[in-house]
């Protein structure tokens, strides 16, 4: 069994190049995210076929917000798919709608506190309370976990802080922005490597183009893998 740490982004354009991606990963990866580009190319099938023929484990990552009622219905209709993982907005009638929609299920809640790939001046062009990017993802995942969300979603420069937070014990932190030694950024602006995003308290990497856009993308996964702090 594969080192489930390891989650990798099918940030491809449909079902059919997730599935060719995921038969050149075989083995070495057991831990997919679908996020919502794939949506219109087929991607709860995709997640369907991956769980029920391939035995791996699916993040759909839909990052949903909306009002409380829309948000409940949506994860009630997506928890049927028996997925391991699926991302709201951390807002907490967010948070609390979509864990009323998971009741049922084994499907774990994940909080999104602020975009990986978002800075302070992003942020103020949104109109966004001011202060410290970091700062904010702290009160905003103490918040998602007050709310009830399973985990949260952090760039891996904060997970050391969140892991520390009292709110935080028994909670997951999943963390995208993850590049190994030597890969380029893309558009990720709050980044670490593997060894330093679990070593500071990540239960999961995510990570896309470092492995999918490799010649060998097994290989590449492999690599990441072999950078992890040993279980």
């Amino acid at each position: 069994m594969s080192d489930d740490r390891l989650i990798v982004a099918l940030d491809v354009p449909n079902a059919i190049a997730g599935l060719e991606l995921a038969a050149k990963l075989g083995d070495a990866v057991s831990f997919y995210k679908i996020g919502l580009g794939m949506l219109t190319g087929g991607g709860l099938a995709l997640a369907q076929e991956l769980n029920d023929e391939h035995g791996k484990r699916i993040f759909l990552d839909m990052k949903l917000f909306d009002i409380g009622a829309t948000v409940e219905a949506a994860v009630r209709g997506l928890a049927q798919f028996d997925l391991d993982f699926l991302t709201v907005h951390g807002d907490p009638h967010v948070v609390r709608a979509a864990k009323e929609g998971a009741a049922n299920s084994d499907m774990k809640i994940l909080a999104v506190t602020i975009l990986t790939s978002l800075d302070r001046a992003n942020l103020d062009a949104s109109l966004l309370k001011a202060g410290d990017v970091q700062e904010l993802v702290i009160e905003r995942a103490a918040r998602a976990f007050d709310a009830g969300a399973d985990g949260v979603i952090a760039s891996p420069q904060e997970a050391a802080l969140i892991r520390a937070l009292p709110e935080a014990i028994g909670k997951l932190i999943v963390t995208p922005g993850v590049r190994p030694a030597g890969a380029a950024l893309g558009d990720q602006k709050r980044v670490a490597t593997p060894a330093q995003a679990v070593t500071d308290g990540a239960d999961h990497i995510v990570v896309g183009r470092p492995i999918w856009q490799a010649q060998d993308p097994a290989e590449a996964a492999r690599a990441v893998l072999a950078e992890l702090p040993k279980l």
